[in-house]
């Protein structure tokens, strides 16, 4: 669920508490108004970013404060399933069109009709596939493998990929008319490491989910896990901050305090050491600053006035800094 605050009352019926969008900072304000903005447009909606961002989540969030809402959301990753396979799951089939084809069968676009069709990873549809899915944006109609006459479909299309799809344009692998096509509305979601003020919201959400969801016992982090947190890279973003969530909860249960020693191996050795040779005084200097300010910022809940006084600057003072390094707060 996003945030409650980021939106209009009216769409406030149609969340769910599976499908949280949790963050509060200004790049995930802008992920929230975007949703607000697309989910009564009908047009294609284009979602980028990196693996474990929540591509899906937004997508399903579209879906559930917009007009389509009361009909099917039909997810697809699409480098998921066999090349041969895929064709007969996104258009259907005729029986006796193929080998096994005992019945008719309703593709999965057709199961979206009236609804909104996810295609994830779409980068890795064949080239075949590319031009039967432009043809269905087209000309709001499909074919089922087998069948001659035309079925009309109303659907809304997201997709999304975490691959660079100028990139496979430009390569060919991806059709430029289809691309133009799909990235009519387009956002690219931020990554973890850009959006740090927003893990000790993350941690709260996903203990409190799992206290609920596992009944296991909602435990906390010590001040040097959460430095190790708070610093680490999180290459696989809020999916693997997630698991390392639940990995320490089920683990910690004996303890009501989550220390650094309960911490993955690869979070506590993933805090990356600048080379002294290409490194230099001002810049480290600079790195330093900026991951002091944000620690101790997260530490104090973001309150400027506490903050400063506790690491002994005046308020004009921390505001400077926070300005010079563009930290973003909530």
């Amino acid at each position: 669920m996003i945030h409650t605050e980021s939106i209009p009352r009216e769409g406030m019926e149609a969340f769910s508490e599976d499908f949280q969008i949790v963050g509060k900072s200004l790049s995930m304000q802008k992920v929230y108004r975007f949703i607000h903005k697309v989910k009564d447009i009908n047009a294609p909606v284009f979602i980028s970013g990196e693996s474990g961002t929540g591509k899906e989540l937004v997508a399903r969030n579209i879906h559930l404060m917009g007009t389509r809402r009361k009909e099917n959301f039909v997810a697809l990753n699409c480098g998921a399933i066999p090349e041969n396979l895929l064709e007969s799951e996104l258009f259907g089939y005729r029986r006796g069109s193929f080998t096994g084809a005992l019945r008719d069968k309703q593709g999965l676009i057709e199961e979206a009709d009236k609804g909104i069709l996810f295609l994830d990873e779409i980068c890795d549809l064949s080239p075949m596939l590319q031009s039967k899915l432009l043809r269905v944006l087209q000309e709001k109609e499909l074919r089922r493998i087998g069948e001659n006459r035309p079925r009309p479909v109303d659907i809304k299309v997201i997709s999304a990929t975490n691959k660079d799809i100028e990139k496979e344009v430009e390569k060919e692998r991806f059709r430029e008319d289809l691309y133009y096509r799909l990235k009519i509305i387009s956002i690219k979601l931020p990554p973890l490491k850009d959006r740090g003020c927003d893990i000790l919201c993350l941690l709260e959400y996903f203990t409190q989910k799992f206290n609920k969801e596992m009944n296991l016992k909602k435990l906390r982090f010590s001040s040097e896990a959460l430095d190790f947190l708070l610093h680490y890279s999180w290459p696989g973003n809020v999916r693997e901050l997630r698991n390392e969530v639940l990995r320490c909860m089920v683990l910690g249960q004996d303890s009501d305090v989550i220390s650094e020693k309960d911490l993955s191996r690869k979070i506590r050795s993933g805090i990356k050491k600048a080379s002294p040779i290409s490194y230099g005084f001002f810049a480290a200097r600079a790195d330093f600053e900026r991951k002091y300010l944000n620690q101790a910022l997260a530490r104090f809940n973001y309150n400027q006035t506490q903050t400063a006084e506790k690491i002994g600057l005046s308020r004009q003072g921390l505001f400077k800094l926070i300005k010079k390094h563009r930290i973003e707060m909530p």
